[in-house]
């Protein structure tokens, strides 16, 4: 667990989170990756815990400045897209109890 992950109540919460391919071989990781995440779990939460353990991610999910979601990512957790919710907003308890992963998805276009 890292200093992200210490709250202030000590309630901590193992997140799993599915990155899309080119992540997952920019970071070194296969599959779903699990992080301890102070409560409340919040997607901005989630994003700087995966941004500090993850360091190479830095700047490929939020941009560096206005910590703002890349155009061609969005974030889905148990069937719903969470892409235009606030990051302060808690993720679904399915999320938060680990029964369900926020799912990184790469934007898919095409004509």
């Amino acid at each position: 667990m890292t200093e992200a992950a210490a709250s202030q109540d000590g309630a901590v919460r193992s997140i799993r989170v599915v990155l899309p391919q080119h992540l997952r071989t920019l970071a070194k990781v296969s599959g779903e990756v699990t992080l301890e995440v102070a409560t409340p779990v919040t997607l901005r939460a989630v994003l700087d815990e995966v941004e500090t353990r993850f360091p190479m991610l830095r700047g490929t999910i939020r941009d560096h400045a206005t910590r703002q979601r890349r155009p061609f990512l969005r974030f889905f957790a148990c069937e719903e897209d969470l892409s235009h919710e606030s990051p302060d907003a808690p993720l679904p308890d399915a999320v938060v109890n680990g029964k369900e992963p926020l799912l990184i998805i790469g934007a898919i276009a095409g004509g």
